[in-house]
């Protein structure tokens, strides 16, 4: 049996989002439990530090730079990810972005970046892994394989002002729900992880004037750190084959 140091050890793990935020301390936790992590987002050079710092820490890590937005860079990675390590264990979809205010004057290009990032490119990325999460699974090692969408507290409670964020996000865990029963037979656990307020770069491309309120309200909460919520994922995916946790809200202990 695995000590609990490397309960990951033998399996291959892609994290998206992971130059920063809930994407860069899951790549971090996940390399802590043995798994080789394969680190994907736009920011190369974020990357390459995220790298640095998993091996110097004993772990196993690739950096493959993408703009999961793009047509046919989702196909285009898991393909890479295959070539390098020879299988996929774990897909974390934890890149993501909110562009919220209120609906009557907002840009609909924002409308669009959220649906690109927070439903397209989880589809076609999930579309390109499901193959080889299934055949992962099938295998004699930890004979399951993990889907982690990271999907948010307003994927469970649309929030006025951020309407299509919230749609985003509904999405996100409606999909979740309906590959769980799609795949759990073939042992591919598939699991929503619902995040409330959380101290990351999110806010920063809010626009200016919408901006402004979401950071008073934020700095009004002991907010969630990142590593909160890699640490749910972590649970998630290192459970035994026969226990799934299909989903799992955690928020701020102070946010109603």
């Amino acid at each position: 049996m695995n000590t609990p140091a490397v309960r990951l050890a033998g399996t291959v793990a892609l994290v998206t989002g992971a130059s920063s935020g809930i994407g860069e301390a899951t790549a971090r936790s996940l390399a802590a439990q043995g798994a080789t992590v394969v680190v994907t987002a736009r920011r190369k050079d974020r990357l390459e530090a995220v790298y640095a710092d998993i091996r110097a820490s004993g772990g196993t890590a690739h950096v493959f730079p993408a703009d999961i937005t793009a047509d046919g860079e989702a196909g285009s990675l898991v393909d890479r990810v295959l070539m390098k390590t020879g299988r996929l264990d774990i897909l974390v979809n934890a890149a993501g972005i909110m562009l919220v205010g209120p609906a009557l004057d907002a840009p609909t290009g924002e409308w669009q970046r959220n649906v690109d990032l927070n439903v397209s490119a989880l589809l076609n990325l999930t579309h390109a892994a499901l193959p080889h999460l299934v055949a992962a699974a099938r295998d004699q090692g930890r004979g399951v394989a993990d889907l982690v969408n990271i999907s948010s507290v307003a994927g469970r409670q649309a929030i006025g002002g951020a309407a299509v964020y919230s749609a985003t996000k509904f999405a996100v865990t409606a999909f979740s729900e309906a590959l769980r029963q799609e795949l759990a037979a073939q042992h591919v656990r598939v699991s929503s992880v619902e995040p409330g307020a959380v101290a990351t770069e999110l806010t920063d491309h809010i626009r200016d004037g919408v901006r402004e309120h979401n950071e008073a309200w934020y700095a009004a909460l002991e907010t969630l750190r990142p590593e909160d919520v890699a640490d749910a994922v972590t649970y998630v995916v290192t459970r035994p084959r026969h226990v799934a946790v299909n989903e799992l809200l955690v928020r701020p202990t102070d946010q109603v």
